[in-house]
């Protein structure tokens, strides 16, 4: 087959989490549920960071920016799987599958840069307190979101561009709930040296490359606070890392998880189920972690209920 003719698939076939009939209501309704509570969470996140001056800072600028993401992560495979359940369809269109490839590389990308970038926030609070405001000035905050957009945007769509080359055959069945990028370099008829050797190669960087900034943030961090004689100065300061530790924990954890659970099992519908964790799990806890654990954003919440409440 020549070059030209790799759109000859009109479609693939999303087999989905289970093909057990009756599992499909409670799938549905699980889903639907983690779903709302994700947008609804992480929708309440903005709107408080929005409305309190209070928490106009760099380290709620970039929280600000990691809540829409997850919001975007979440949005890119969740609700197709949901109408292919209440319509009982698998398909998805060639032109919907490398679409939901390409933003589920931008969005899951974004989510490990962000909390790259605000692992080195922490690290000047708590190591150049006196230069924070200087150095985490808006100017710099708003490069380091455009870098992480720019990046990753390049990347996703460099990826996008070698897998138009393939061919791919006719009925083609993808394993998973949703179009993940190496399940569907398995599916080509044509060679994927290329596509898998790029995508090893980003893995490496823009996995290995953010985990490295986060513990070597962490390591100065660390460093810092067995410098400082005051246990409660310790306490006060690390305990402002506590959410950002939980939700690089989950993420990191999730995705690690996936990743060697699938590789020692060798089973995809293992594999898909464990990817819930990280596209609908993760996202929908960061909200809880970021509320339940920061006094800062729970008086701002209590202030916005009380000003929707007409308190005086």
């Amino acid at each position: 087959m020549g070059a030209g003719n790799h759109t000859e698939v009109s479609d693939f076939l999303l087999l989905g989490l289970s093909e057990d009939p009756e599992l499909q209501t409670l799938i549905f309704g699980l889903l639907l549920s983690m779903y709302l509570v994700t947008v609804f969470g992480n929708l309440l996140i903005i709107l408080i960071i929005s409305c309190d001056s209070h928490l106009h800072t760099p380290m709620y600028f970039f929280l600000f920016n990691l809540s829409f993401v997850d919001i975007c992560f979440t949005s890119t495979t969740v609700p197709k799987m949901l109408v292919n359940i209440q319509t009982q369809s698998k398909t998805i269109s060639y032109v919907g599958c490398f679409t939901q490839i390409y933003f589920f590389m931008i969005f899951a990308g974004l989510d490990g840069f962000l909390l790259t970038v605000m692992a080195y926030d922490r690290f000047v609070a708590i190591c150049h307190p006196l230069y924070y405001m200087v150095i985490m000035n808006p100017r710099l905050c708003g490069l380091l979101v455009l870098m992480c957009w720019f990046i990753i945007f390049w990347v996703s769509l460099l990826h996008i561009l070698l897998l138009r080359q393939l061919n791919f055959c006719i009925g083609t069945e993808i394993p998973h709930f949703f179009c993940e990028l190496a399940q569907v370099l398995k599916l080509a008829c044509s060679d994927t040296f290329i596509n898998n050797i790029v995508l090893y190669v980003a893995t490496a960087l823009l996995g290995v490359f953010p985990l490295v900034g986060i513990l070597f943030s962490y390591s100065q961090i660390v460093s810092s606070l067995m410098g400082m004689s005051s246990a409660e100065g310790k306490y006060k300061a690390f305990s402002t890392c506590g959410s950002h530790l939980s939700a690089v924990s989950l993420y990191y954890g999730t995705s690690l998880g996936v990743y060697f659970g699938s590789a020692a099992t060798h089973s995809s519908q293992r594999s898909s189920i464990a990817s819930v964790m990280y596209t609908v799990v993760t996202p929908m806890l960061n909200p809880f972690i970021y509320s339940l654990r920061n006094k800062d954003v729970k008086r701002a919440l209590g202030r916005l209920l009380c000003q929707a409440a007409s308190c005086p």
